[in-house]
């Protein structure tokens, strides 16, 4: 074995197996101390006052959801920059082959790359659609509540 080969194989450790659990632990942690901030902020706001409408207080303290419509938006705009890099991408495979000279592996690579962030930009722009189409009536609903609310 090769050094080149451990520092691979520690490469691909690190970043299939070591990178995922910290970001899930990181994320899990940061939702634990939100989760308890809002319980001391309750506790402290029994403490001064017995009288207080508990469910308006843990209502006002969620961060409300975002809307249907922002979410439709976010998908939306999530397809349209993948297909516009996967459109570049080919692009660029399109001068490797006017101009020549290029290893065959720049063509896989960017081949590969290119056709999976077309589909992937296909799949959001198509589920936006879907989306928009079929949740049209709860989109108007929730827009209503949210009007009413303020």
């Amino acid at each position: 074995m090769d050094s080149y080969d451990i520092f691979g194989i520690i490469m691909i450790m690190g970043v299939s197996v070591i990178l995922p659990i910290t970001v899930i632990s990181l994320f899990l942690r940061r939702k634990m101390d939100s989760e308890k901030i809002k319980k001391e902020i309750i506790l402290a706001a029994l403490e001064k006052n017995a009288n207080i409408d508990i469910e308006n207080l843990v209502r006002k303290l969620n961060t409300p959801e975002k809307l249907l419509k922002e979410k439709l938006l976010q998908k939306l705009q999530i397809g349209l920059v993948s297909v516009f890099l996967g459109v570049g991408l080919l692009a660029v495979i399109g001068c490797f082959a006017y101009t020549g000279g290029h290893y065959r592996e720049d063509f896989n690579v960017f081949g590969f790359l290119g056709a999976v962030f077309l589909a992937v930009g296909i799949a959001f722009m198509i589920s936006y659609f879907v989306g928009r189409k079929m949740l049209a009536k709860e989109m108007e609903a929730e827009e209503q509540n949210l009007r009413q609310v303020k």
